[in-house]
């Protein structure tokens, strides 16, 4: 069978990304999996968001609020840091994928360990257990992070990587909503259905881990000596790499400035619904765009991060006027600058890891991946704590500050070379 067959694997790769001149069936076949296994972990990420799901279970188990505070940056944080270790430990096989499905059977485990913790511990026990497992869920997602450019980049050829991600998120956004929607309801307002939900989040991520081991992926030569990546001194030597952490670095405004939104919008709903919208604006926003802001970063993702760092600082800017006039608790206004801004972080995503995966050398993606997002994250954290200082004066700062952070980056995008073409 070849990839040309009308209903082989070829086939239905060639329409997803596109391409007239996909001609490798293994191809076609590796690109198949890596959309469902990135669809099944996509879902499951929406069916732990702790800033949604985790933060009302710690909640509802009566622990401390310091550690529902501490679940987004012990996962921010957690995913992103540890990755400078997983590099050098990926350099050293011969095969990245097994780096890929431990990361993702550990994030499996991980949340079935919470589901468990959540069934049967209460109080400050239960959120003690529930952040120590969000840690290792975290440090799990980094090993995945940081093998997933890598063996993409080896599998799946330039100007479909971004179909491939993009098709993933819009497909497991349909099942987001759907979870959304629930929240929203005011369905999901009993601990035993987020458990199920939890533990169903568990469940995806060992069936990814299954489907991914089956990827047909070529020997990588190991290199024996590979050990931290050496940060300072790729950072020093890759002037294109320093000016795209700039840029995303920027563009991390897309991902902080939504709880903004929703204080602005005023505090008459109940805190889970207000999060519910949320979660349901970003997924019904992947679900629209992830495949087109996808295929668009094939063409050229520096277009894709300055046109998404305009939309959103635009969207922000929305949130201010709408402020500004007394608008912005109505009950449409809230929702739609969510939902644009959503649109805008969406692409962001989609253009960040398209433009790193193709810019980096053949043999050092692994290690451009864990250097850019080292360095994200002590960005984030930054940024993360400017806008907390900000929100203190009033949530219109930390939105106007955000705003501003996504013009500029979006802006700085545009002086980044072409990847795609190259």
């Amino acid at each position: 069978m070849t990839a040309t067959d009308d209903t082989g694997p070829g086939s239905l790769f060639s329409r997803i990304t596109g391409a007239e001149d996909t001609s490798d069936p293994q191809e076609a076949r590796n690109g198949l999996r890596f959309v469902g296994s990135f669809s099944l972990t996509k879902v499951a990420d929406g069916l732990i968001d702790p800033k949604l799901v985790l933060s009302w279970l710690i909640t509802a188990l009566g622990a401390p609020g310091a550690l529902a505070a501490a679940l987004v940056p012990i996962r921010e944080a957690g995913a992103l840091l540890p990755q400078v270790i997983f590099a050098g430990l990926t350099d050293r096989m011969r095969q990245r994928k097994w780096i890929w499905v431990a990361g993702s059977a550990g994030q499996g485990i991980s949340a079935l360990g919470i589901a468990a913790a959540g069934l049967l511990l209460e109080g400050m026990a239960a959120g003690l257990a529930i952040c120590g497992l969000l840690a290792l869920l975290a440090v799990s997602r980094a090993a995945c992070s940081v093998s997933t450019k890598d063996v993409l980049g080896r599998t799946v050829e330039k100007t479909r990587r971004g179909a491939v991600t993009g098709l993933a998120g819009s497909v497991a956004s349909a099942g987001v909503v759907i979870f959304a929607l629930l929240l929203v309801s005011g369905l999901l307002q009993d601990r035993a259905p987020v458990l199920i939900a939890i533990a169903l989040a568990g469940l995806l991520w060992l069936t990814a881990a299954a489907l991914f081991s089956r990827l047909e992926e070529p020997e990588a030569e190991p290199d024996p000596d590979a050990t931290f990546p050496p940060v300072i001194t790729v950072l020093r030597r890759d002037a294109t790499l320093r000016r795209f952490i700039l840029v995303r670095g920027l563009l991390v405004s897309t991902a902080l400035a939504p709880p903004w939104i929703v204080v602005l919008t005023g505090e008459g709903e109940t805190v889970l619904s207000q999060l519910g919208a949320l979660v349901l604006a970003s997924a019904l926003a992947s679900f629209l765009s992830s495949f087109v802001w996808g295929r668009l970063s094939d063409r050229s993702s520096r277009i894709v991060l300055a046109l998404t760092g305009a939309i959103a600082a635009t969207s922000l800017a929305a949130m201010l006027g709408l402020a500004a006039l007394g608008l912005a608790t109505t009950a449409w206004a809230g929702p739609a600058v969510l939902f644009v801004l959503m649109l805008a972080y969406h692409g962001v995503r989609q253009g960040r890891s398209t433009y790193l995966v193709d810019m980096s050398p053949v043999d050092d993606r692994a290690t451009y991946a864990a250097v850019a997002n080292l360095s994200i994250g002590l960005i984030l954290l930054a940024v993360g704590a400017f806008g907390g200082t900000l929100g203190t004066v009033a949530p219109e700062w930390a939105v106007a500050g955000f705003a501003a952070m996504a013009a500029a980056g979006g802006a700085l995008a545009l002086t980044l070379r072409e990847v795609e073409k190259t």
